[in-house]
C-alpha cells in the first residue's frame, strides 16, 4: 500500500473514534508539514472554525521554522483564541500524525 494511502486511513480511524467521544464539543485539528503546524478549533455540528493558530502566524514565526517550541506557542495561541470565543473543553484530533514531538508539544 502506498504511504499516503495508510495515512489516509489512519486519519479516517482516528476521526472515526472522535466521533464516539465529540458529545457536543469542538474538534481541535492538527495539521503538521514539514516546515510548519497548523492548528484549528471546529465546530462540525455548524460547520465553522471557531479559532485557528499556526507558525504562519507573524507573532510565532520563526527562523527554523517549525520546532517543538514554536508548536507549544501555537498550542497556547490556538487556546487563548477558543477561550475567547467561548470554548472551555474540546476533542482533539491528531489527523493521523503520532502524538509524538511536536503533536505532543502542542496538545
Amino acid at each position: 500500500m502506498a504511504k499516503l494511502s495508510l495515512f489516509e486511513k489512519r486519519r479516517q480511524r482516528v476521526r472515526s473514534k472522535l466521533r464516539a467521544q465529540v458529545a457536543g464539543r469542538p474538534r481541535l485539528s492538527v495539521h503538521r508539514t514539514g516546515r510548519h503546524i497548523y492548528a484549528q478549533v471546529i465546530d462540525d455540528s455548524k460547520g465553522v472554525t471557531v479559532a485557528s493558530a499556526s507558525t504562519n502566524d507573524k507573532a510565532v514565526k520563526t527562523k527554523n521554522g517549525s520546532t517543538s517550541a514554536a508548536a507549544a506557542e501555537v498550542g497556547k495561541r490556538v487556546a487563548e483564541a477558543a477561550k475567547k470565543a467561548g470554548v472551555t473543553s474540546v476533542v482533539f484530533d491528531r489527523g493521523g500524525f503520532l502524538f509524538h514531538g511536536r503533536v505532543k508539544a502542542l496538545a
